[in-house]
């Protein structure tokens, strides 16, 4: 618990706006509450959505949030929290949009949460490995299938996996899904 603490401190939630236009001070006290496993009925992803992500734009906090949910993974959570931390992680990284006054100041908050949870890879191979249980592994596949670049490793791991995956991920759904939209990017860029 103390690295989530630690990383908590490092960000300055007071200084970031948050989506409902307050200071996302409040995000941090919902981190600590969440990762201490002190929402174990009712925290999601949802939980942060309109505050930290959309369905169409992420927020300030994103990129810190993002940070927070590695230190909260790497220090082992229950199960049931493991998952809503990962749920979230998923909401993020998968963003596509940054809300207008990051965008303005020139931040690709989609981007930032890509490259910080990257530093995660090998933690999420872990918990695919790990075989904790099928939601934890599904959503870190599916986060793996955004971050992973090495597209022959990640297909590995959906083989050795595939007895405990969703059949989203153990089909290849996942995996091709970002291919298309890599190929996709390219192409545009």
């Amino acid at each position: 618990m103390r690295q989530v603490e630690d990383e908590i401190a490092r960000q300055d939630w007071k200084g970031m706006r948050c989506g409902c236009g307050r200071s996302a001070a409040h995000i941090a006290r919902e981190l600590l509450r969440i990762t201490a496993g002190g929402a174990r009925d009712e925290a999601t992803s949802r939980d942060f959505e309109q505050h930290v992500w959309s369905p169409v734009v992420l927020y300030e906090p994103a990129p810190a949030v993002t940070s927070v949910l590695l230190a909260a993974l790497a220090a082992e959570p229950a199960p049931d929290t493991r998952f809503r931390l990962l749920d979230l992680l998923q909401s993020l990284v998968t963003g596509e949009g940054t809300d207008p006054d990051s965008a303005r100041r020139g931040l690709d908050l989609p981007e930032l949460c890509r490259e910080r949870a990257a530093r995660g890879i090998e933690l999420l191979h872990r918990e695919v490995l790990s075989n904790r249980s099928p939601g934890a592994a599904g959503a870190a596949f599916e986060i793996l299938t955004v971050l992973d670049p090495d597209r022959a490793r990640l297909r590995d791991l959906r083989e050795t996996a595939a007895d405990w995956l969703p059949v989203c991920c153990r089909t290849g759904l996942c995996h091709d899904w970002w291919e298309d939209e890599e190929e996709s990017r390219k192409a545009a860029g």
